[in-house]
């Protein structure tokens, strides 16, 4: 065995692979320098896992399954995901972003079992953008921290063992 048939994916792309990775890591990394959950591995993950059952399901088009159907599929599966991520602190919910994010991580996996690899990194960093960009304005405009946001800023706190 050749060291080309050890590293061959086929029918699977290795820039579909890295692009899917890299996207779910630059999000990712964003989340977990906050303290987030939905970090570098779990992003990375979800965006690797996105393309690989929706390639599959191209792949399969029209034998026996529709790759719309798998979509609808990845869809609710994220949809518990984000709610995994969500939960209610004090009469607030928390997550709701993180939630959202998963969301679209599944969202640009897709785009990337669709061949819109250089798509993808641009949405993957306008992601990056508007959750820094956001936090950036909440904390300098004052007229941002106001409501919801003025009252509830719960951030996650790991526990050390002694």
């Amino acid at each position: 065995m050749t060291l080309l048939q050890i590293f061959n994916i086929e029918p699977y792309q290795w820039s579909s692979i890295g692009t899917s990775i890299f996207c779910g890591a630059i999000i990712g990394l964003e989340r977990q320098f906050k303290g987030k959950p939905v970090g570098i591995r779990t992003s990375s993950l979800i965006t690797l896992g996105t393309y690989l059952f929706l390639s599959t399901a191209y792949l399969l088009q029209g034998q026996i399954v529709d790759p719309s159907r798998v979509v609808g599929q990845v869809i609710t599966g994220i949809g518990f995901l984000g709610a995994g991520v969500m939960l209610a602190k004090e009469g607030a919910v928390v997550g709701v972003t993180s939630a959202a994010t998963i969301w679209v991580l599944a969202a640009i996996g897709v785009m990337i079992s669709s061949d819109y690899l250089m798509s993808a990194i641009k949405l993957a960093i306008i992601v990056v953008i508007i959750l820094a960009g956001v936090d950036y304005l909440e904390r300098n405009v004052k007229s941002l921290g106001r409501g919801v946001y003025a009252s509830v800023k719960f951030p996650f706190k790991r526990f050390k063992s002694k």
